[in-house]
């Protein structure tokens, strides 16, 4: 019996039929893919948010914000076996391994961690040069340092400029308005530093109060479509970025220590414009701010503002007091 082979065109049409199955499955998958390190991320920064708790019950209710040098205290264990030099290298100048503070915070909450690796975010990858040098996990979660406050003490002087920075609620979690809804700790959708900077709006002093870098104009080009040019004259912004939120938002830490993905858009609607934060419009990015704008970011130290208005209601950032 003679064996009936293909025929040239029925192994192009198998082979179309393969390749639209294929264009339709691999985007279904790499959504799954994304869905599952989204996922992921929230069970790391939910489990990040519960360590902060367990840290603030064992520190009388207030959040973290020493300035120290602490010998073997690393992230990464590969750099524990440099030499403790309290006034040199590891604690005051290049690199700072053993520096503890709101730069390298992880350290704090790391005894109530299972393991470094939480400290990651799934989607992102850690700066190699700041995990190889400094031992800090760089391009994950950001710590808010306007809720928790931070210091600049260390090997200073006692009149060294905005030493204290200390947050507008006070630092404990009993002054938090509406902890459920209050952001702690937030994937950070640009590299450079771990912690969120705060504002102030003292000129220099030794003691100063950070408020949250609230500022829609600010976020939305971090967050959405455009570059720095853009964001100068006011154009797109408008859909979120798949180059800077590969989710397409942010994985929020709440201060009651649960965790949830936000969108983009909702989260720059859970944030105050300009107009309504600083009283100044947000059409120009510099109006309003004294150091910074609304197209940069500060990867150290603080941004600088006008007074803002802390009355207003966007628990997101603590603001308000219902």
């Amino acid at each position: 019996m003679k064996k009936r082979a293909f025929t040239l065109i029925e192994l192009l049409v198998v082979i179309a039929i393969i390749a639209i199955l294929a264009a339709i499955l691999f985007p279904v998958f790499a959504r799954a893919k994304n869905q599952a390190k989204t996922t992921a991320a929230v069970s790391n920064q939910k489990q990040l948010s519960a360590g902060l708790i367990m840290y603030t019950t064992d520190y009388e209710d207030t959040y973290p914000r020493n300035d120290d040098c602490v010998n073997q205290s690393s992230l990464n264990g590969a750099l524990n076996s440099n030499p403790f030099n309290p006034t040199g290298a590891g604690c005051t100048s290049g690199a700072f391994y053993y520096r503890m503070n709101h730069f390298s915070w992880q350290k704090w909450v790391r005894p109530y961690i299972k393991s470094v690796e939480l400290f990651e975010h799934p989607m992102r990858r850690k700066d190699r040069t700041q995990w190889s040098t400094n031992g800090q996990i760089v391009g994950g979660f950001a710590l808010n340092t306007a809720i928790t406050g931070s210091l600049d003490t260390y090997n200073r002087p006692a009149t060294h400029l905005r030493a204290f920075r200390d947050s507008w609620l006070g630092g404990k979690t009993v002054f938090i308005p509406r902890p459920s809804e209050t952001a702690i700790m937030m994937e950070f959708p640009f590299a450079g530093t771990a912690a969120l900077a705060a504002g102030t709006v003292d000129p220099g002093e030794t003691s100063e109060t950070a408020y949250p870098a609230a500022i829609r104009e600010f976020w939305r080009w971090k967050l959405m479509d455009g570059t720095i040019a853009d964001c100068v004259t006011r154009s797109r912004g408008t859909v979120p970025d798949g180059t800077k939120i590969p989710s397409g938002g942010i994985t929020v830490g709440y201060t009651d220590g649960s965790a949830k993905h936000l969108p983009a858009g909702r989260f720059l609607a859970l944030t105050p414009t300009k107009q309504e934060y600083l009283g100044v419009s947000g059409a120009s990015p510099t109006a309003g701010w004294t150091f910074g704008d609304d197209c940069s970011f500060v990867t150290s130290g603080n941004f600088g503002f006008v007074q803002p208005n802390v009355s207003i209601d966007y628990p997101f950032w603590g603001l308000g007091t219902n």
